[in-house]
């Protein structure tokens, strides 16, 4: 009692107490209740109580059923009928109400039908039981009513701590029970004001797949009361359910499951065509034409196949979805979209006609069929087209409502392109121009000028670029003498700038593309002064017409030059942001990359120059004022350097560049390297050098290791460890560094090491763990003969083992990789040689690291991690085969069988097994991911599991 009564006060408290603190105190005192064993009772003697609040009834019937669901096996086994007999009463007591209460009980009874066999249960399983329940006694139909409802949906709640042999033996018997369970439903139908209930409930049962003959279906009296409110005034939103999951239920995905399936096709699809004309009738309620408009869409995904076949039946039902495409709400036209995309792919892809046999007979069905649609995909154009167009007010509505907004116009980009491939693009282009045409004549004209149409039209020709051939010679170069004529409006400008950029192929392929260039440059140029958006697109299509048409802008190289001045020296009026100047530092150095040799080296000494002067003159005014500048003064110039480095693509002249900046950026090092954001910007551009220089870069390498290896030791940069990674993958195998690189490696992992002692460092430091392992990841793949041999790879495995349960996810999977590419050492011909050195250190670790992953796989590590946990092991399994079944053995032998039991260790050691011979990865996987699943299914068994495998002690 004194418990109930503290329940009711800290529920008061939660709910009415003015002081934030005490409400929260009070949440976090009930929430650490639900947790104790006195739990079951208290929550229960409350149910029970009449004088209880609606808070207490809510608080408790939700913690009664989250008890059910994960903590059954906290209670002895004879608890069981007293549990389900005292739910039975509550089920009764809370027949009409509250709802909430009733629907908390109602699934805690579903929970405890998920974890005891219908042999244990009595009586036949629980839906028997149900029936004879409910005929014993009509005023708890409510109730019971919404219990067959939920039992269904229950099989797949994994809040549910049942084990997988268990749940999958659940909904064998569920399947068995379904007959008696419509058998309850339609005796209750002919209760008038159960019908709904009724209703919903055979919606949950039908989603049970394929446990009901279809012919069965057609006639039942559940399908027929769904199918006769279809033609009443009330249209009832669980018929609406009913008939959606029928249409779902009789999808099929060939030809003889169509067969099977259509006697209960026959029927439904009649039922929905009717209601065709209503989709037009303006009295009629929004929700109901969803519902409508929902059944159409359903009709369409599910009999996708058969509609593309072209039948007279199969176009009456394309012309009904036209017509809810048609619809001017966004929200029920748009529930066609993935109708007319799965049409798309039906229609185009080859695998739709493979039963047809020849060549000859697959491309005559493809083109008959592709005619046969063309009209249909010709008017869909024009009826989603129009929905990419501004409204008036958009620049009233909230930033929620743009949003939503500007994912319509995503949505309609992707429809255009369906049209498209089965249109072709050229024809799709026309169409999309003549409106455009239209549009800019109303945009011209003074006394009706509304830019927003011509937004739209270009906003579509845009999104269909990808499928228009580059020798369009017809449509494409008026679209492109149209656009320089257009009116500065920025939005306009804006989608004017994104659509030059995304036909930047064809400007530079089409016979007389390249001419429309210099235009186009200017309305870009132009873009850039107008607005920040216009200036991002701008300066986005700049790079992408730099990049496509590079050989042929060569000659025009000091116009380009003088718009990249204005861009990053800041003279002018250019209004984009220092990440989109960016874009063209990038599109310049993409054009330089197409001059010759010794032309390049002038271009990239003059590209580099506006940033390498900035640089010097921030050096110049003395290391104080260096080392005080904010990190964004400093990284603008150097991000620039890196794209310049990372765009340029002639090795020697990038090589030149770096060596003679050197002085610059070590003086940068040295002063800098406290601070992470400049040392990351600094990291990244000299990475992006060696990328591009390769073994041009020999020279100034070695310097640049020399600084970040002193510079580690003081300030444990993790970006070090980044850019020495780069430089392993690309000088890993020369045999000239060598002995340079054994020292790096060695200096860098044993100083991360001593960072790294216990797992709160890793914790405290993740990304310093990250780039470690993906360090010696690399190590592995390009110098395994610098790294096994020396002396840093045994405790760099000892470092790993403290790690590996890092909760960061970057970390642990790096981690991870890192042990599996050990692993998977002999799979390659380099590393082969090894294994023996590598079997010298991981043999005698092999039962620690067994049970370190196995604690992994079981919970240390969050769910999400499993694929990763699952391949080290396996690879751990395949490198060592019966050791590594006697580590496991070891391991799970552990585990108490109330957590695990013997058949479900056995099939896991069997899975092991498996894999060390070789086995396909899918017979593999289930055994390996049920045992976590089982190890994971409450908190009590988690706690189990981990405190007897222990990961965190193990690795010392």
């Amino acid at each position: 009692m004194e418990l109930q009564n503290t329940v009711k006060e800290a529920l008061n408290a939660l709910y009415h107490h003015p002081d934030d603190s005490i409400r929260l105190q009070a949440d976090r005192w009930l929430q650490d209740f639900q947790r104790t064993l006195d739990a079951w009772q208290v929550a229960d003697n409350l149910l029970h109580d009449s004088s209880s609040n609606l808070e207490t009834l809510i608080f408790c019937s939700q913690t009664l059923k989250s008890k059910v669901q994960r903590d059954f096996e906290e209670l002895p086994s004879e608890a069981f009928r007293p549990l389900r007999d005292s739910l039975n009463s509550l089920l009764k007591t809370f027949s009409k109400g509250p709802p909430k209460v009733r629907t908390q009980i109602s699934l805690a009874v579903a929970a405890l039908a998920v974890h005891v066999p219908a042999e244990d249960w009595g009586g036949g399983g629980i839906v028997i039981w149900l029936r004879d329940e409910i005929n014993t006694d009509h005023e708890v139909i409510p109730s019971f009513l919404e219990l067959l409802k939920v039992l269904p949906e229950e099989i797949f709640n994994y809040k549910i701590a049942a084990r997988p042999d268990r749940r999958r033996q659940f909904e064998k018997e569920l399947a068995a029970a379904i007959e008696v369970a419509l058998s309850i439903l339609t005796a209750c139908l002919k209760i008038n004001e159960f019908k709904e209930q009724v209703l919903e409930a055979f919606a949950s049962w039908l989603r049970l797949r394929h446990r009901i003959p279809p012919s069965t279906l057609a006639s039942h009296p559940l399908v027929l009361e769904s199918l006769s409110s279809l033609n009443s005034d009330f249209l009832s939103e669980a018929s609406v359910n009913v008939i959606s999951e029928l249409i779902h239920y009789s999808a099929a995905r060939n030809l003889d499951g169509i067969s099977v399936q259509m006697p209960l096709i026959q029927v439904l699809v009649p039922q929905v065509m009717n209601l065709k004309a209503q989709l037009r009738d303006p009295e009629k309620d929004e929700e109901d034409l969803k519902a409508i408009a929902r059944l159409f869409a359903d009709l369409g995904d599910s009999y996708v196949e058969l509609i593309a076949t072209g039948s007279n039946d199969s176009m009456m039902i394309v012309h009904a979805l036209l017509e809810v495409t048609s619809h001017p709400e966004y929200d029920i036209a748009s529930m066609t979209f993935n109708f007319w995309h799965n049409l798309q792919i039906s229609l185009i892809e080859r695998d739709s006609y493979l039963l047809l046999g020849t060549e000859a007979s697959i491309e005559a069905e493809r083109n008959r069929r592709l005619q046969l649609f063309r009209p249909s995909y010709e008017s869909l154009l024009s009826l989603v087209s129009f929905r990419v167009q501004f409204p008036l007010d958009y620049t009233d509505l909230s930033k929620e409502d743009q949003k939503d907004f500007k994912q319509s116009r995503y949505a309609v980009a992707d429809v255009l392109i369906d049209a498209a491939l089965v249109l072709g693009g050229e024809v799709t282009l026309k169409i999309l121009y003549m409106k455009l045409v239209e549009a800019v004549n109303s945009c011209l004209n003074v006394e009706s000028s509304d830019w927003r149409p011509a937004e739209a039209a270009l906003y579509c020709i845009r999104a269909i670029s990808d499928y228009v051939s580059y020798a369009e010679a017809e449509v494409m170069p008026q679209i492109m003498s149209l656009l320089p004529k257009l009116p500065n409006q920025p939005q306009l400008l804006h989608t004017v700038c994104l659509t030059v950029g995304a036909y930047s192929k064809w400007l530079d392929t089409a016979p007389n593309g390249i001419s429309f260039v210099p235009s186009v440059i200017e309305v870009l140029v132009n873009g850039m002064s107008m607005s920040e958006d216009s200036a991002a697109a701008a300066s986005l299509a700049f790079r992408h017409i730099c990049d496509d048409c590079g050989k042929k802008l060569c000659g025009s190289l000091d116009h380009l030059f003088q718009i990249y001045q204005r861009a990053v020296v800041g003279e002018g009026i250019f209004k984009f942001s220092a990440d989109d100047s960016l874009h063209v530092v990038e599109a310049l150095s993409m054009v330089i990359t197409e001059l010759p040799s010794d032309q390049a080296k002038k271009a990239l000494e003059a590209l580099c120059m506006p940033a390498v002067i900035q640089l010097q003159e921030i050096i110049n005014q003395g290391p104080e004022v260096l080392g005080q500048k904010p990190s964004r003064e400093v990284t603008v110039h150097i991000d620039r350097l890196a794209n310049i480095f990372r765009h340029v693509n002639h090795p020697e002249a990038v090589a030149d560049a770096i060596h003679r900046l050197w002085p610059i950026l070590k003086a940068i090092f040295d002063i800098r390297a406290w601070d992470t954001r400049t040392m990351e910007s600094l990291c990244r551009a000299c990475k992006h050098a060696v990328r591009t220089s390769k073994s041009f870069m020999g020279i100034t390498v070695g310097a640049m290791l020399e600084e970040i290896q002193g510079l580690y030791q003081k300030h444990h940069q993790s970006c070090f460890l980044y850019l020495s990674s780069e430089v392993i993958k690309i000088f890993g195998s020369d045999p000239s560094c060598a002995n340079y690189l054994k020292s790096l490696i060695e200096s860098l992992f044993s100083h991360t090491t001593c960072l790294l002692p216990r797992i709160q460092d890793f914790t405290s430091r993740p990304d310093i763990a990250d780039d470690c392992f993906l360090l010696a990841s690399r190590c592995i793949r390009y110098c395994p003969q610098i790294f096994f041999p020396s002396a840093i790879f045994s405790p760099l495995v000892d470092c790993s083992m403290i790690g590996v349960t890092v909760q960061h996810r970057e970390a642990s999977n790096s981690i991870l990789s890192f042990l599996s590419d050990i692993f998977d050492l002999g799979n390659s011909s380099l590393g082969k040689q090894y294994t023996s050195i590598r079997d010298s250190v991981i043999v005698p670790r092999g039962s620690t690291l067994t049970r370190i992953l196995i604690a992994l796989l079981t919970g240390a590590l969050p769910s999400s991690r499993l694929e990763t946990v699952m391949y080290a092991l396996l690879a751990l399994s395949r490198a060592y085969g019966v050791k590594t079944i006697e580590w496991a053995k070891e391991s799970v032998s552990l585990i108490p069988s109330t957590a695990v039991t013997d058949m479900e260790k056995s099939r896991f050691l069997h899975a092991l097994s498996n894999a060390a011979s070789g086995a396909k990865l899918d017979i593999i996987t289930i055994p390996i991911e049920e045992l976590s699943e089982v190890c994971r299914r409450n908190r009590t068994v988690l706690e189990i599991v981990q405190g007897v495998l222990k990961p965190l002690e193990m690795n010392i």
